[in-house]
């Protein structure tokens, strides 16, 4: 064999072998998390991929904590990454310095793909969000693959066929067959995107109409939410034996961004007050309960104070002794008549599961409560992300599994109604498990890539 088929071959062999060079596009700090649970799953795969990334919205510090490398720059815009939900906010980021930075971006992607091309690098894009990270990725040059976590059927239509909508505008969300738009599913059906992966089942079965590698693995926003128990013990004060007890547990969940967060959260503390005063009440389930439990999802971003200093004004008093086993030696424990109210910022995945019912303000967290199977109730806010547009919207995308309310003290009036009918209950849990699916997409995502790519 000559020394030319010996270096060809000896080439091939090599090209064959070496790892993929993988960047992912992200635009949104919830994106940024699911693009985490993805890399953390191929990088345990045999001859795992060399990733990189770059974070469209915000610094990417899900990305640096697992020091992943970032090939370009990062910016926070002024809206947080919600200018869809609003104009002013878009005017915001174009003066903040949001088109030169979109400019710098797409140069350090083509930049980024020509470098590994010239060392002779496999290489492939991962998409995490919306049109905006599938676009780059599409006219990167490179394969590439999209997560679509921004849109869903279900805000348009569910298995019975589609939703009555008040607006006309609305009409347009669906009028080419389905929610992603034709120039969206023109991006998802190029040869060199090797695989979609909607949120959910429904969603992949409307895109399979079209030359579109969709695949449902399942959400990955359902990872990485086990709990730090395997059996809760809740304890009564009142007993000396300190008899197990089972609390009904309300989770509360305000939001993560200040000071949007704050304003949530003193609406909660009125939806409380409205609840603590019903629990009173003779034809209550819950009447003279010393059951009642308020568990507290808050952001690390957040000022515990200053939400503490709210709770203390509603009449609540601090409690030095927490009535539950919780993984947070910081917790801070209130009480008010039989019920307790408690704010931890280290125990998020224990409220989700602890919780019966949420009232909730919030985005990824109150979809990760009803995948869960429970319901929650959600009162629109005034902030740039959970204003009135978003709760409507996410209360389409999650069904019956969400219900609105106007005002904060409805809120009452909704779980005793639901806590009387056991046959709704049954229903919200498989809608939930439904539409946000089962655990376990970020391996099977990670695995389809590594045979995709």
């Amino acid at each position: 064999m000559s020394n030319v088929s010996r270096l060809s071959l000896t080439s091939n062999s090599q090209a064959a072998t070496s790892p993929l060079r993988l960047l992912v596009l992200s635009n949104g700090h919830g994106e940024d998390i699911i693009a985490v649970r993805i890399i953390q799953e191929l990088q345990r795969q045999s001859n795992a991929p060399e990733i990189f990334a770059l974070p469209l919205v915000g610094e990417g510090r899900a990305y640096q904590q697992l020091n992943i490398p970032l090939i370009g720059s990062v910016r926070i815009m002024p809206s947080g990454g919600f200018i869809y939900m609003d104009g002013r906010q878009l005017a915001r980021d174009v003066s903040g310095g949001l088109l030169q930075l979109t400019f710098t971006q797409i140069k350090a992607i083509r930049r980024w793909v020509s470098s590994q091309k010239k060392l002779g690098n496999k290489r492939g894009i991962l998409a995490v969000g919306d049109i905006v990270p599938l676009l780059f990725a599409t006219f990167s040059g490179s394969n590439y693959a999209f997560v679509g976590t921004a849109k869903s059927e279900y805000h348009v239509q569910d298995e019975a066929g589609l939703l009555s909508r008040k607006s006309k505008g609305t009409r347009w969300e669906n009028f080419f067959g389905s929610v992603y738009h034709p120039w969206e599913r023109w991006l998802m059906s190029r040869r060199r995107c090797k695989a979609v992966f909607p949120r959910d089942a429904l969603t992949t079965e409307i895109l399979k109409q079209w030359p579109i590698p969709a695949f449902y693995l399942g959400n990955p926003m359902m990872d990485g939410l086990q709990p730090t128990f395997s059996r809760q013990q809740f304890y009564n004060q009142d007993n000396q034996q300190q008899e197990i007890v089972r609390p009904f547990v309300v989770t509360l969940l305000p939001g993560s961004r200040p000071p949007e967060a704050y304003a949530n959260w003193e609406t909660m503390m009125i939806a409380v007050s409205a609840l603590m005063a019903s629990f009173q009440e003779r034809d209550s389930i819950f009447y003279a309960s010393n059951r009642v439990m308020f568990l507290s999802a808050i952001a690390v971003g957040l000022d515990s104070h200053i939400l503490s200093q709210s709770v203390q004004s509603q009449g609540w008093r601090t409690e030095s002794v927490c009535p539950i086993q919780i993984a947070d030696p910081n917790i801070l424990t209130f009480k008010q008549k039989n019920a307790y109210l408690l704010l931890t910022q280290k125990a998020y995945n224990d409220c989700l599961h602890l919780g019966d019912i949420a009232i909730a303000m919030a985005g990824t967290a109150t979809e990760q409560f009803i995948g869960l199977g429970k319901p929650a109730i959600a009162i629109p806010g005034n902030g740039p992300q959970y204003n009135r547009g978003f709760a409507e919207a996410q209360s389409r995308l999650l069904g019956s599994s969400l219900i609105l309310v106007e005002q904060p003290t409805e809120v009452a009036r909704v779980v005793q109604s639901l806590f009387k009918d056991p046959d709704i209950l049954q229903i919200i849990a498989e809608n939930g498990l439904r539409r946000m699916g089962k655990p376990g997409a970020s391996l099977r995502i990670a695995e389809c890539l590594q045979e995709r790519f």
